[in-house]
C-alpha cells in the first residue's frame, strides 16, 4: 500500500522530515479512520504539505495504535513521541489543543527518506479536508 501523509505547513513537519529529525508521524481522530487498521510495515508513506505537490518518501517500519482514554492520556501518550514526532521534547500549545478530546492516536514510525521529483495528486473521492490517503499504487492518483 502507498500513503500520502498531507501535512500543516505552519508546524513545519516537512523539513524535520528530510533532515531526519521526524521519524514518527501521529494522527489524532474522534473516530477509527484511515489511516487505522490500514498502513503496514512496509507500505510506503508520501509526504506534501497543504497545497504543495508530493515531494518527500519513506518506508514505514512500525505502526503504533492507542485508544485514548482521556485527554490526560493523550498528552502522556504524545510525549513518548514528541522528539520523534516534532522534534522537540516540549509538546506546544497547538499540538495539544489539537489532541484534545480525540479518541484514537496512530503512531507510524518511517527511514529511508528520499526526496522525489515533486508530482501533484487527485484528491478527488478522498474529501477536501482529508490529511491522509491510503491507496493501492501512488501513481493513481497523480495529476
Amino acid at each position: 500500500m502507498d500513503h500520502i501523509a498531507i501535512m500543516k505547513p505552519s508546524w513545519n513537519l516537512i523539513a524535520n522530515v528530510i533532515d531526519g529529525t521526524k521519524t514518527v508521524e501521529s494522527r489524532w481522530y474522534k473516530s477509527k479512520r484511515c489511516p487505522w487498521d490500514r498502513v503496514k510495515i512496509g507500505d510506503i508513506l508520501y509526504f506534501k504539505d497543504v497545497g504543495k505537490p508530493v515531494s518527500i518518501k519513506s518506508r514505514v517500519t512500525r505502526v503504533e495504535q492507542y485508544e485514548v482514554r482521556d485527554n490526560e492520556n493523550a498528552i502522556k501518550i504524545m510525549n513518548k513521541y514528541s522528539l520523534a514526532d516534532l522534534g522537540t521534547s516540549i509538546l506546544p500549545k497547538e499540538v495539544e489543543d489539537y489532541i484534545t478530546n480525540k479518541k484514537y492516536a496512530v503512531f507510524v514510525h518511517f527511514n529511508n527518506v528520499e526526496l522525489v521529483s515533486p508530482f501533484a495528486i487527485d484528491k478527488k473521492g478522498y474529501g477536501m479536508q482529508c490529511a491522509w490517503i491510503t491507496t493501492e499504487n501512488v501513481n493513481d492518483l497523480i495529476t
